[in-house]
């Protein structure tokens, strides 16, 4: 009976080894325990060292400095805008105030638009006596007259004389009628045209109160004259 019990003791001691050498295999020697990198300290030390370093505030003249760099473009494209603006509102002013008299020169000179040709020419008796001939043998024509007014104008403007007849070279008188409605004095300035305007290089002004500023007072009524003639011409 002894040998089986040896026999189990053996086994007991085997099976009570085994765990020993199982926990052996998992410990770890000291010397393998992984060590960290030398570089790691070294990173370390130079990161230390270089935020280690007081850190470097701009001066104030190194501030006055950049702010003035800054500065200087803005300032020059302000003045550029300034000057471009100034420009364009005294061109503007300008062309406001020459506009109507190169206008009134260029239509009385060539009659554009169907503007009425002014006459300069009759201080020149000959000229006078030429132009100023009725020519009998012509039949009448009829000059007609209309009158209106800017949406913007608080006048009246009429004329007093729906229609004349004249014979080509006799001068004649028509009357336009302005009143001022308003409440306050009110400067105008009337345009004259003649249609068709194949015709208007033949109907010559004497005198018109065309081009030129009226002023009418608040609830003033004035007569306004023009005084023409038919260039003969206008028969050939």
């Amino acid at each position: 009976m002894s040998p089986p019990r040896y026999r189990s003791l053996l086994d007991l001691a085997t099976r009570w080894k085994c765990p020993s050498r199982h926990l052996h295999l998992r410990l770890s020697h000291p010397s393998t325990v992984p060590r960290q990198a030398p570089h790691t300290n070294t990173n370390s030390r130079r990161l230390l060292h270089t935020t280690s370093k007081p850190r470097q505030h701009a001066t104030p003249t190194t501030t006055q400095a950049l702010h003035e760099q800054m500065r200087r473009p803005s300032a020059q494209k302000n003045a550029n805008v300034l000057y471009y603006t100034l420009s364009l509102i005294l061109g503007t002013v300008a062309l406001s105030y020459g506009s109507v008299p190169l206008y009134k020169t260029i239509c009385q000179q060539t009659g554009w638009g169907g503007t009425p040709i002014k006459d300069t020419d009759l201080d020149d008796e000959e000229t006078i006596a030429q132009k100023l001939t009725p020519v009998t043998s012509s039949r009448r024509l009829r000059i007609t007259f209309a009158g209106s007014t800017s949406d913007i104008l608080p006048w009246k403007f009429t004329p007093q004389q729906r229609e004349v007849r004249v014979l080509p070279g006799e001068t004649a008188l028509a009357f336009y009628t302005a009143t001022n409605q308003s409440e306050e004095d009110v400067i105008g300035v009337a345009t004259y045209s003649v249609t068709p305007g194949q015709v208007a290089p033949y109907f010559s002004k004497i005198q018109c109160f065309c081009f030129e500023e009226q002023r009418l007072n608040k609830g003033e009524t004035v007569d306004m004259p023009v005084f023409f003639y038919i260039d003969p011409e206008f028969l050939k």
